[in-house]
């Protein structure tokens, strides 16, 4: 990670007209601090001026030392995913609540900004996951994911059967609306609402959440992050894979889904005095105590 950050880049939401304004006034403050400012070329595409260096996202990832991302957790899922290649770390600034991952605040970004510049941070390492569909042995899909991979039954309402393989062995076969393989990170995402743990990031570790299992004795598992989870597809009527919610294959009966950590991981780069616990209690609403029934 390189430090001072000569060049940082600066990447928004698309197509939404609010980000305009601080995306300018941030450039404008990383150009106060001497520093050389890349905006994303579909960011650019958005805003009527464009008063930076316009790059592509694999230009930023030859050229970024960092890059700052205005939106919510969905954009830096996007962002992380793509910029992970090339091992550029990541500052979220969210523009309404603050998110599990976009944990800087719109209002008060150059703030928290300018020690993060001088180098007081916080960095975390987030493991990815690789996804790749088989169908009669070819590989036809494949994808990252920072959160999850999560097999779902579509919108016929009918349950989904499928066989769970982990490193070649046999685990148990589940008849249920879907399977989730979570990292981490996206413990406090949709493997959460379906019960499954909260994994630290410092942790490196994947969770297999059932999402409404036929059978309560099908329960969540975790395993070593080195485990290859094959998932194979038997009675689907309709269902799809998912990684990250943002990519989505449909699958057939019969079909392999592979999910392996990848090579690739993300990093995230906090204010100095970040707390994963604090995020947490505010996040999940754990600060009071339960009310006394009336």
């Amino acid at each position: 990670m390189s430090f001072p950050f000569k060049t940082v880049a600066v990447i928004g939401k698309h197509k939404n007209p609010d980000i305009a304004v601080p995306l300018f006034h941030l450039g404008q403050y990383l150009k106060s601090r001497g520093v050389e400012v890349l905006l994303e070329s579909l960011t650019a595409a958005s805003i009527s001026t464009k008063p930076h260096a316009v790059a592509t996202l694999e230009e930023i990832g030859a050229r970024a030392d960092l890059a700052i991302v205005l939106g919510g957790d969905g954009t830096m899922l996007n962002i992380a995913r793509k910029l992970a290649p090339f091992d550029v770390p990541l500052v979220g600034i969210n523009q309404g609540r603050l998110g599990f991952l976009t944990d800087l605040s719109i209002d008060s970004m150059t703030e928290a900004l300018g020690p993060m510049l001088d180098g007081g941070y916080v960095a975390e390492r987030r493991m990815l996951l690789h996804v790749e569909v088989a169908r009669n042995s070819v590989g036809i899909f494949d994808s990252l994911a920072l959160n999850d991979v999560a097999v779902n039954r579509g919108v016929s309402g009918n349950m989904i059967e499928l066989e769970v393989r982990i490193d070649g062995e046999y685990v148990y076969s589940l008849r249920a609306d879907g399977l989730i393989v979570a990292t981490p990170t996206g413990s406090t995402a949709y493997a959460l609402s379906a019960g499954g743990p909260i994994l630290h990031p410092g942790l490196d570790l994947v969770a297999l959440v059932p999402v409404s299992p036929h059978t309560l004795s099908n329960r969540s598992i975790v395993v070593e992050p080195g485990a290859v989870v094959e998932i194979l597809m038997h009675h689907t009527p309709v269902a799809r894979v998912h990684a990250d919610s943002h990519f989505h294959f449909d699958l057939q009966a019969h079909d392999k889904v592979m999910v392996r950590r990848s090579p690739y991981e993300a990093t995230l780069l906090h204010a100095a005095d970040h707390s994963y616990y604090r995020m947490l209690r505010e996040k999940l609403g754990w600060s009071g105590l339960p009310r006394k029934p009336a």
